[in-house]
């Protein structure tokens, strides 16, 4: 039976529909133009890379009392950017310590080496072999950055980053590596009875100490482990006299004691702490400056 012009026209405007509805092209990464990307999902489905534009300028030297942890990833890093072996890097430890500030100022250090910096959010782990396909065979090297990681005691999206790192049949990309920041050490909550290896679990477990392994396993595939360490009242105070000095400002008496204030307030004397009292201090006393 031949088909009426009337439906054919509904057809047609169906078919329109339905494509209007697809997703379409995922758009091109800036990798010209673009130092730093952060991954993205569309509402229709699938990933990108999103160019980000307003990058931070903050430099290896403005980061102070992380000597040691400066040096060693930046050595990695060289490695990394000469095509070099280089391991894998998780920073943890205290929060506001210049952990996820390190991995900015290394991209400031080497983006003229072709040294590019990929952020994905935990719950897009799921689709780091995606990244990885994307970004394999570019010319660039290109530093994976899970910022603040740490799973739930029930969270299977881990496995997507254990199989990137160590786990896959497929060697990976050798111009991608991962840094990963974190507040916990092994990544996962870990909880006494785990290591009570005699303890049958609930469920009937008979080797509830294969839990802590499997926990473990994933902070044991970065081959690089740096930790942070809360800083003391006078490194405070010195990372205070660093950021007053970028704003104009000296450390004296005044400043000195308002800083101890400000810290003891937070409850933390960290290097982030001593950036935003800087940066209060300095907009304060420009405001008592344009209001004289």
């Amino acid at each position: 039976m031949n088909a009426t012009p009337a439906l054919v026209t509904e057809l047609q405007r169906l078919i329109a529909t339905l494509e209007s509805a697809l997703p379409g092209p995922a758009p091109a990464p800036d990798f010209e133009q673009g130092l730093a990307f952060r991954w993205r999902q569309r509402p229709q489905g699938g990933g990108y890379l999103e160019t980000v534009r307003d990058l931070s300028p903050i430099r290896l030297n403005d980061l102070m009392n992380i000597d040691r942890q400066k040096a060693e990833i930046a050595r990695n890093t060289e490695q990394f950017v000469n095509g070099l072996p280089a391991n894998n890097v998780l920073l943890t430890g205290s929060r506001g310590s210049g952990k996820s500030s390190l991995v900015k100022a290394l991209l400031n250090e080497f983006a003229t080496r072709d040294l590019r910096v990929v952020e994905v959010d935990k719950h897009l782990l799921c689709d780091l072999a995606d990244i990885v396909a994307l970004l394999e065979g570019r010319k660039e090297r290109f530093i994976v950055y899970c910022d603040d990681l740490a799973f739930s005691a029930d969270d299977a999206s881990y496995r997507a980053l254990k199989t990137t790192l160590d786990g896959s049949l497929h060697a990976g990309a050798g111009n991608v590596i991962i840094y990963a920041t974190s507040n916990r050490r092994h990544l996962l909550p870990e909880f006494h009875s785990e290591n009570l290896q005699a303890h049958f679990t609930e469920n009937g477990e008979i080797h509830p100490g294969e839990g802590v392994d499997d926990k473990i396993s994933l902070s044991d595939r970065f081959g690089l482990w740096l930790t942070f360490y809360p800083n003391s009242q006078d490194d405070y105070l010195a990372a205070v006299a660093l950021w007053l000095g970028k704003h104009g400002f000296a450390l004296d008496d005044t400043a000195r004691a308002a800083a101890l204030q400000w810290a003891q307030g937070r409850g933390n004397r960290s290097s982030r702490s001593a950036s935003q009292f800087a940066r209060d201090w300095a907009g304060r006393q420009g405001l008592a400056r344009l209001q004289r």
